[in-house]
C-alpha cells in the first residue's frame, strides 16, 4: 500500500492541499479533517491530486464534504492536475465538472 500524505501551505489568499499516494477508507477520517481546516481557514481551497494515484468512494466523500462545508460558508473547493485513474474517478462521479478550477487556476496550483 502506497503512503497517504496531505499537506497543506497557505498563499496568496487560499489555501493549497497536495494529496500524495493513495485515498482509501484507511484515511478517510484524516483526509476529511484536513479538508474541513483548511475550508475553515480559507474561501478558496484547492487540492492538488498530482501525486495521488489512487482514490476511492471514501476520498470522493470527503471531497463532498469539504465542498458543501465550503459553499455555507461562501468558499470553494477546486481539484486541479488529477491524472490517471484518480482522474476516471473524478470524471465518473462528475467532481471533475463540480470542482473545477478556473482555467486560469490550473497553471497556477
Amino acid at each position: 500500500m502506497a503512503n497517504f500524505e496531505a499537506r497543506t501551505s497557505a498563499g496568496s489568499g487560499r489555501i493549497t492541499v497536495s494529496l500524495t499516494g493513495e485515498c482509501d477508507l484507511a484515511v478517510r477520517e484524516h483526509l476529511t479533517a484536513v479538508l474541513l481546516d483548511a475550508v475553515h481557514r480559507s474561501r478558496a481551497v484547492f487540492v492538488d491530486l498530482a501525486g495521488l494515484c489512487f482514490i476511492d468512494s471514501s476520498g470522493v466523500h470527503s471531497l463532498i464534504t469539504a465542498h458543501h462545508a465550503a459553499k455555507q460558508t461562501g468558499g470553494h473547493v477546486y481539484l486541479v492536475n488529477a491524472g490517471g485513474p484518480v482522474a476516471s474517478v473524478l470524471e465518473i462521479t462528475g467532481l471533475d465538472t463540480l470542482l473545477r478550477a478556473p482555467a486560469e487556476e490550473h497553471r497556477h496550483a
